[in-house]
């Protein structure tokens, strides 16, 4: 298990899950990939991500305008 960080900020959608997609595909089951945006779409979008692509979200932080994802990669 391993963390990873992608830094997402200042891209708007669909950026930040095309990102995360493309980062979690490089991963392995059990690590966590937390992804740092400003877009407050991906609030709703990377976790719909998440549940279709059988992840899970371990935390969802908002400090101001930066939103910090935590996902932990599943099997799929």
């Amino acid at each position: 298990m391993s963390v990873h960080e992608l830094d997402a900020r200042r891209m708007l959608c669909p950026m930040p899950v095309i990102r995360t997609q493309e980062k979690a595909a490089q991963l392995k089951p059990g690590d966590t990939l937390a992804v740092i945006c400003t877009d407050p779409g991906a609030i709703h979008d990377i976790p719909a991500w998440c549940r279709v692509n059988g992840h899970e979200i371990i935390n969802i932080q908002q400090q101001q305008e930066e939103i910090r994802i935590s996902v932990l990669i599943c099997d799929e």
